[in-house]
């Protein structure tokens, strides 16, 4: 597994600058979800280091953004 976090994609995603229909269409790689899944199974039986912790925190904050940005989105488009 790649060491880079998963939430990295979506940082990187937000730099690179995008429109409307970029937002939508935005969906983590299977690696991220992969990493994600890893986390939230090792989370439920109490085994996360506090980087690891920090590292699901900071993607669950980012997927909730995602989620919000791309309601957001897809408000925009319905109004063009």
């Amino acid at each position: 597994m790649t060491t880079t976090r998963a939430y990295e994609e979506i940082i990187d995603f937000i730099a690179a600058g995008t429109s409307p229909d970029g937002v939508v269409a935005f969906h983590p790689s299977e690696e991220a979800k992969a990493r994600v899944a890893e986390l939230i199974q090792r989370e439920k039986a109490s085994s996360l280091s506090p980087d690891e912790t920090a590292e699901l925190n900071h993607y669950l904050q980012l997927e909730h953004l995602m989620r919000l940005a791309k309601a957001r989105a897809r408000a925009h488009l319905a109004h063009e």
